[in-house]
C-alpha cells in the first residue's frame, strides 16, 4: 500500500501521557511510527520529562518536536520541580523555549494556592511580556461530594468566563462538566490556542480521555470547525490507553486517535479515510494474545503488522 500525503492543516502531536503507564521516551517512539507531527510532554514523576538535555536527544534521534509542555500543575505532580507554582510555570517556560515549544499549558489555580490564584492573571501577563511562549489556561471541571458540586479551582474552573488571552480546549473536561465543547470554541474565538483531542460520556464524573469517536462528545464537528475557521494551533491526542493489553493495543488506539483526527481535520486525501479505518480494525487485533478465529495474532514488527512495519506507518495522512 503507498502512503497518503498530508494535506497542510493543524498539526496533530501525542500527549506523552497517552502512552502511561509507558514512559515519554516511548512516547517519542509511538509518535514517530505512527506518524504524528509532534509532542506534548506532560511534565511528570518520569525524570525524563523533566530532563531538557534528555528530551531534546529524543527529539534530535526521532526526528519528532516538542509542540507543547503541560506544567505539572495536577494533584499527582504536585512536588514535580518543588511546590512553588510559579516556578513551576518559569521552569516550564524554560524548557519549552530551549525545545521549540510554542505552547505551555496550565491549569486553573486550586482554591487552595490563595496567593497563586489571587495573582494568576497578572502573573500570566507580566510572563507574556518576558517570552513568545503561549501560556493556555486549559478549561477544567466541577467534582461532586456528597452530592453536591464542588469547584476546586480558582477563580473558576472554566478559563471561557476570564479575560485569558490564550486558552486551552480539552474534550474529556467538556464532557465531565457538561459544557457544549462547540459552543465553548466558538465564543473563545481566537482565544482558543490548544486543543486537547479526547471524547468522554459525562455519565460518571470522570475524567476518561477516551479515543475520539468512542464517546459522546462533538470531536467530529469540532475538527471541521476549527479547519473552516482557519485554526493555526496545534491538536494534541491526550486519550487514555491504560486499559490496552499489549503494547501492540495501545498503539492501535493511538493510530486510531490520530486517523480519526486527521480524517475530520479534512487532512487526508480522498480514498485515505477507507484505507486507514480498514489498517486500524485489523491492528485492534492485536489486543489479545490470540485471534477469536485461533489465529495467532500479529505482533509489531512482523511483515504483516498492520500498526507499525519496521520503517514504516499506517496509510494514514503522512
Amino acid at each position: 500500500m503507498s502512503r497518503a500525503v498530508k494535506a497542510p492543516g493543524p498539526l496533530v502531536a501525542l500527549s506523552t501521557a497517552s502512552v502511561f503507564p509507558d514512559r515519554t521516551p516511548d512516547a517519542f517512539e509511538a509518535a514517530a511510527r505512527l506518524g504524528y507531527d509532534g509532542v506534548e510532554v506532560m511534565v511528570s514523576a518520569d525524570a525524563v520529562s523533566q530532563d531538557v538535555d534528555v528530551l531534546r536527544r529524543l527529539v534530535d534521534y526521532h526526528g519528532v518536536p516538542v509542540l507543547a509542555v503541560h506544567a505539572p500543575c495536577l494533584l499527582v505532580t504536585q512536588r514535580v520541580w518543588g511546590r512553588e507554582p510559579w516556578g513551576k510555570l518559569i521552569r516550564s517556560k524554560e524548557v519549552a523555549e530551549k525545545l521549540g515549544a510554542r505552547v505551555v499549558v496550565v491549569h486553573p489555580p486550586f482554591r487552595w494556592q490563595r496567593d497563586y490564584a489571587r495573582d494568576f492573571g497578572e502573573g500570566l501577563a507580566r510572563m507574556r511580556d518576558e517570552t513568545d511562549v503561549v501560556f493556555a489556561v486549559e478549561n477544567m471541571y466541577p467534582l461532586r461530594a456528597g452530592g453536591a458540586e464542588v469547584a476546586p479551582y480558582s477563580p473558576h474552573w472554566n478559563p471561557v468566563l476570564m479575560d485569558f488571552p490564550h486558552v486551552t480546549l480539552d474534550l474529556s473536561h467538556t464532557a465531565v462538566s457538561g459544557s457544549d465543547a462547540l459552543a465553548m470554541a466558538e465564543s473563545l474565538g481566537d482565544r482558543l490556542a490548544h486543543v486537547h483531542m479526547a471524547d468522554g460520556t459525562g455519565l460518571t464524573y470522570r475524567d476518561e480521555h477516551l479515543v475520539p469517536g468512542r464517546g459522546t462528545q462533538p470531536c467530529a464537528p469540532l475538527l471541521a470547525k476549527l479547519t473552516s475557521g482557519g485554526y493555526s494551533g496545534a491538536i494534541v491526542l491526550e486519550v487514555n490507553t491504560r486499559r490496552a493489553s499489549t503494547r501492540d493495543a495501545r498503539l492501535a488506539d493511538l493510530a486510531e486517535a490520530l486517523d480519526f483526527t486527521r480524517t475530520h481535520l479534512g487532512t487526508c486525501a480522498a480514498g485515505d479515510a477507507v484505507a486507514q479505518a480498514s489498517a486500524v480494525r485489523r491492528a485492534r487485533a492485536t489486543q489479545a494474545d490470540g485471534r477469536a478465529d485461533g489465529r495467532p495474532a500479529v505482533r509489531a514488527g512482523d511483515p504483516a503488522d498492520p500498526v507499525t512495519q519496521r520503517g514504516s506507518v499506517l496509510p494514514a495522512c503522512r
